[in-house]
């Protein structure tokens, strides 16, 4: 597992964003993260894999081409959103799950640590979807959330308004608690989306099934009132 180089002299993050994928930063919180950027407050971006596993849509042949195809996109992405604290790791793709929890969790706690964020967001229990990827990205973000000392971060999750389709996710869903109106966004936060374009096909899916949630970004607090 490797990371781009930290700064020594890392700021303080208004958000800090842990994921699993490249693309897994914009669709939810890409409105967020620009307007936080632009009233001076500075997110950033932990990326555990390099999205290597995922589908090529005939753009290039081997799991190396697509890690460096993503690696380009996501760089285009941030770009647009104007974030410029990221940190890329290696971890395997789709297979979070079978990897070491305690490095997870140690790589999660380092940026926390780091960073010291006012919000840190990742994903649901549940990942949303029922992704392993996502769902192990989840615990670990959360141990080391539970892990740290002294004041902690809020912490919020990806969450949508309305009960997921797929009976199995319904156990462990979280309603939206917290609603953020976007819409100043919109241009740029497709523009961004459409960086990914190895995603095509989940950029597509996500317009069809969450189209509102292109306008208004909405996550689930922990510890919040509903």
């Amino acid at each position: 597992m490797t990371a781009d180089p930290i700064p020594s002299h890392s700021p303080r993050l208004k958000l800090l964003l842990i994921v699993p994928h490249p693309d897994d930063e914009v669709y939810g919180a890409g409105g967020t993260i620009m307007e936080f950027e632009d009233a001076g407050h500075s997110c950033g971006l932990v990326t555990l894999t390099r999205g290597n596993a995922g589908r090529t849509l005939g753009l290039c042949d081997t799991p190396e081409q697509l890690a460096e195809m993503r690696e380009v996109e996501l760089a285009a992405c941030l770009d647009v959103l104007g974030l410029t604290v990221h940190e890329q790791h290696s971890f395997p793709d789709k297979a979070l799950r079978e990897h070491d929890f305690e490095a997870l969790v140690q790589v999660s706690r380092e940026a926390l640590e780091r960073y010291q964020p006012e919000i840190l967001l990742t994903f649901p229990p549940n990942g949303s979807n029922g992704h392993p990827d996502h769902q192990t990205t989840h615990r670990a973000v959360k141990a080391a959330w539970d892990s740290l000392e002294g004041p902690k971060p809020e912490l919020w999750y990806y969450a949508g308004t309305s009960a997921p389709e797929d009976d199995s996710l319904l156990p462990a869903w979280l309603p939206a608690n917290l609603k953020r109106d976007v819409t100043p966004y919109i241009t740029r936060k497709l523009k961004a989306i459409g960086c990914h374009r190895t995603q095509a096909l989940s950029s597509v899916d996500f317009l069809r099934k969450f189209p509102e949630r292109i306008t208004e970004e909405t996550f689930y607090v922990v510890g919040a009132q509903d």
